[in-house]
């Protein structure tokens, strides 16, 4: 009971857990952004989209113009579906035949993407369901279509969450670790009267761990193109890039854990528990950042590997360039130079 500390791990860490799983771990998807490609622009057209629009699932953020615009706005993540409404719409609903429409929603999270469709295509039964009370032989029939990833395959999906997840945990755990066992030891007193400078210490444990890391990726995408059969569709070299900036994010965090942390106990548990959970609810590959509440949808934002995962699945999945994701490296490269001055900051160059 003395040591506050253990009493904020004991108490405060279960606490914190419980809120964020009640809040987080859900299957249902809310308030997904949807386009309209509406080409017959009738009375049938118009009240379809309000239903829509009025399902608790679904939030129509735009209209579209013309077919080119889908993929347009895939690529910049502005909405998670699109239906297509076709020029026969009227037609084909006075002569009491069916009626076909498109969905197109992006596949490179399976999990999503079939939730959505369900959720899309009971609107629309329920819609025809309405329309039969009318007539007994109209039907609508969707026809979905799924981009990037047809076969539904869950690797499009895990492997850059398990990239952005292994990475970070590896590159923060390793290198607040090493620094406080120099301490606990009693050799980083004398690493620090050596006649190089603390800065070169901090280099001396951050590089190794930086290397590493390049070779645990490697071999991730090498399992992930021989191995599960999921190609790299974007330049490796920009891949790689990215990568290598994250790493360092990752590494100055572990730096600035050091740097509180007194015991290797501690720096584990920071590192473990301090950032497994976070980066597993608010990356986003496992559950929808928009369900959650917009406190948490805030949180989200501070998360590293919520920008990784973005970057990862645009330039792998979507065979995307640096146009398509400079704001998630411009945030990385922010996030890297402030963590790198607080641990320096931070850094004792004195032992107490």
């Amino acid at each position: 009971f003395r040591d506050k500390k253990s009493l904020l791990l004991l108490f405060g860490l279960p606490i914190v857990q419980i809120v964020l799983f009640g809040f987080a771990l859900t299957n249902e998807i809310k308030n997904s952004e949807i386009a309209i490609l509406d080409h017959a622009h009738d009375e049938s057209s118009a009240r379809l989209i309000e239903e829509i629009n009025a399902s608790k699932y679904f939030e129509v953020t735009s209209l579209l113009r013309n077919a080119r615009e889908i993929e347009k706005g895939f690529q910049k993540n502005e909405m998670k579906l699109v239906l297509v409404i076709p020029n026969q719409w009227s037609m084909d609903r006075e002569h009491n035949r069916n009626t076909t429409l498109q969905i197109i929603t992006d596949g490179s999270d399976p999990n999503t993407a079939n939730t959505l469709t369900n959720y899309l295509s009971n609107i629309i039964r329920d819609f025809s369901s309405e329309t039969n009370s009318l007539s007994a032989t109209y039907q609508i029939v969707p026809v979905v279509r799924m981009l990037y990833n047809p076969q539904l395959k869950g690797a499009p999906n895990f492997v850059p969450g398990v990239m952005s997840l292994v990475l970070l945990l590896i590159c923060v755990m390793m290198t607040s670790i090493s620094i406080v066992r120099e301490k606990e030891l009693g050799t980083m007193e004398i690493l620090l009267v050596s006649p190089f400078k603390p800065i070169l210490v901090i280099l001396a444990k951050a590089i190794p761990y930086l290397l590493l890391s390049l070779v645990n990726l490697t071999i991730i995408l090498l399992l992930s193109v021989y191995l599960l059969e999921l190609p790299i569709n974007g330049s490796i070299l920009l891949l790689f890039l990215i990568s290598t900036l994250y790493i360092i994010t990752s590494l100055s965090l572990g730096l600035l854990i050091s740097s509180v942390a007194e015991s290797q106990q501690a720096a584990m548990l920071i590192s473990l528990m301090g950032m497994m959970l976070p980066t597993m609810l608010f990356t986003g590959f496992m559950f929808p950042i928009e369900n959650m509440p917009l406190p948490l949808q805030v949180i989200s934002h501070l998360i590293p590997s919520r920008y990784y995962y973005l970057i990862v699945k645009a330039i792998m999945i979507k065979g995307l360039g640096l146009a398509a994701v400079w704001k998630e490296v411009a945030v990385l490269l922010g996030m890297t130079i402030f963590l790198i001055l607080v641990s320096l900051k931070k850094f004792k160059t004195r032992l107490e």
